[in-house]
């Protein structure tokens, strides 16, 4: 199981602790070949008993939030973040800065939201590297540390194993790169799709665990006939027996020919083994038979195309496999709970106020640019914003968010995607 340990002293911004839960926790159904990540809250200090001492948000209305363990939580964490804090131009302790390079020496990742950055400056870890803040202290941490490149007009920034961020959209990429770099990139992109849209469990949204509607008789889904056996590369000898490594291949293979009606005997023909043998095989490693992957698959299509193209609903039935505008829409409704149609709009609408949310944060920044009027020990401007958006990360960040310009249609043909959350997506849950 994945640790992610957050580092928590007295003043921490209360969002950055529940932003990570939140994060961490849509990852959890998404990536099925793994276990949820554990996620830990650590404090930095002991009480007089010597027990890990509970931890204080910034006011106004502070709270205190009880605490798993002490830093003896950090010693086995995959990934370590040190959160934002009040007192951040103190000195740490040295118990905290050996606990932070130790992670570093077995070659964990080590991160910081906002101003949690001048802790782990201050541990020696980020010289010669780069990082970012909060653009209001990005002078302060140049002058401060000189040895460190700050980059305030970034929100976000992995320099090996060191992640760096500012602000809610920075706080929010930094966790969704450990997932990238823990489940790949197709379950941090859902991970970000499940935080904006809340799409529902399957299982949850129909009382119970998909049943494929069409059986396991070998009738094709979304039409007839079958096209040629074409064996997918890797799928048989190449893995050197593994299930899992089987499983994957056979199931990128129909994700790669979801416009195609494909039957339960081809597709078991091309793993070069018996139908019964195939469908233990994606039992025992998604919680899924074939057939029910293949639907998953052709759903997961349909929502990305939904997503980034302007293609009619008929359109999108015949480049997923699923045939009639009806049958999408049932299917889209078992799966999500909602119609096409609401969904696009959905989808949409949350992109535009993402988008307007980082302008807004950019055009504060400006100003404050603007006022600062100072420049980092570089001489670059360090009067950044807090959001951190150039013309190109704004493009990379609003592109996971859904905030970009429709896709071609010629592009939506290429087939560029592949169901994110793994092959065959996450398996309900009974």
């Amino acid at each position: 199981m994945p640790v992610v340990a957050l580092l928590l002293l007295d003043g921490v911004p209360a969002h950055q602790v529940t932003a990570a839960g939140i994060v961490f926790g849509s990852a959890s159904p998404v990536a099925y070949r793994h276990a949820p990540y554990d996620l830990r809250l650590c404090s930095a200090s002991e009480d007089p008993n010597g027990a890990p001492a509970d931890v204080a948000t910034e006011g106004p209305g502070s709270v205190r939030i009880a605490v798993d363990r002490g830093l003896d939580g950090l010693a086995d964490a995959e990934t370590v973040i040190v959160t934002g804090h009040a007192g951040f131009r103190a000195e740490p302790s040295a118990s905290v800065v050996e606990a932070l390079r130790a992670v570093a020496d077995r070659g964990g990742h080590v991160g910081a939201i906002g101003t949690g950055v001048f802790l782990l400056a201050a541990t020696g870890l980020l010289a010669g590297r780069r990082a970012t803040t909060l653009w209001r202290h990005a002078p302060e941490l140049a002058r401060r540390h000189p040895e460190i490149t700050v980059i305030p007009e970034e929100s976000f920034v992995a320099d090996g194993p060191f992640l760096t961020s500012a602000g809610v959209f920075g706080g929010k990429e930094l966790c969704l790169h450990v997932i990238e770099q823990d489940h790949g990139e197709e379950a941090a992109v859902e991970a970000d799709r499940h935080l904006f849209l809340a799409l529902p469990d399957p299982a949850e949204a129909r009382g119970g665990r998909m049943i494929e509607e069409t059986g396991e008789t070998g009738e094709p889904l979304g039409g007839k006939g079958a096209h040629g056996t074409e064996r997918a590369q890797g799928a048989q000898g190449t893995q050197g027996g593994d299930g899992a490594g089987e499983v994957e291949a056979v199931a990128r293979w129909m994700a790669h020919r979801l416009d195609r009606p494909l039957i339960l005997a081809e597709i078991a023909d091309q793993a070069g083994m018996s139908v019964r043998s195939l469908t233990r095989r994606f039992r025992a490693e998604t919680g899924l038979s074939p057939l029910q992957c293949l639907l998953r698959a052709r759903v997961r299509r349909a929502q990305w195309l939904l997503e980034r193209t302007d293609l009619p609903v008929g359109q999108i039935a015949t480049q997923t496999g699923l045939g009639t505008p009806a049958n999408l829409r049932h299917h889209f409704q078992r799966h999500n709970g909602t119609t096409p149609g609401t969904y696009r709009a959905a989808y949409r609408s949350l992109a535009g106020m993402f988008a307007a949310a980082v302008g807004t944060e950019t055009d504060a920044a400006d100003a404050g640019e603007a006022e600062a009027g100072e420049t980092d020990a570089g001489g670059a401007d360090a009067g950044g914003a807090d959001a951190g958006v150039t013309g190109a990360n704004q493009a990379d960040r609003a592109g996971r968010a859904g905030a970009v310009p429709a896709a071609t249609e010629g592009a939506a043909e290429a087939g560029e995607h592949v169901a994110p959350g793994g092959p065959c997506g996450p398996p309900d849950r009974t």
